[in-house]
């Protein structure tokens, strides 16, 4: 994990009007997201693995699946997931009709982030303090 400094920590934003301007540029809300924080991803690439530019967000007033809900950001960072190559080897059973879990536990969770890519990262957190802060979300 690379942490990229940004002048977008700490700024508030209504969160469906985030998401508005986020969505164009190539942002999702990562699936794991909870009630009071979440994160916007930002996939780079998938060279052995995925690498991200992760911009996590928190809420400041109500719950996240709430209407206008305010979310503060906090410091982007970059992220490399590598993943294990065929089927996990710890499968879970969620219920009684047997269903499983299908996906692999990733081998490095935190894996060496590419060089290659931390430029870009650094860019696209730029775009995103030209984007939010002059269009004020």
């Amino acid at each position: 994990m690379i942490e990229v400094p940004s002048k977008l920590e700490g700024h508030s934003f209504n969160l469906y009007k985030l998401e508005q301007e986020l969505k164009p540029l190539g942002y999702d809300i990562g699936g794991n997201w909870d009630y009071d924080h979440g994160y916007f991803d930002y996939k780079i690439d998938d060279e052995v693995g995925y690498q991200f530019l992760r911009v996590p967000f928190k809420a400041v007033d109500g719950q996240l699946d709430s209407q206008n809900t305010s979310v503060q950001l906090g410091r982007p960072f970059l992220l490399s997931h590598k993943y294990q190559i065929g089927l996990d080897d710890y499968v879970m059973v969620w219920n009684k009709s047997a269903s499983l879990n299908q996906f692999s536990e990733p081998e490095d969770p935190d894996a060496q982030f590419p060089d290659k890519y931390i430029d870009l990262g650094k860019s696209l957190v730029k775009e995103l303090e030209d984007v939010l802060l002059e269009a004020n979300v």
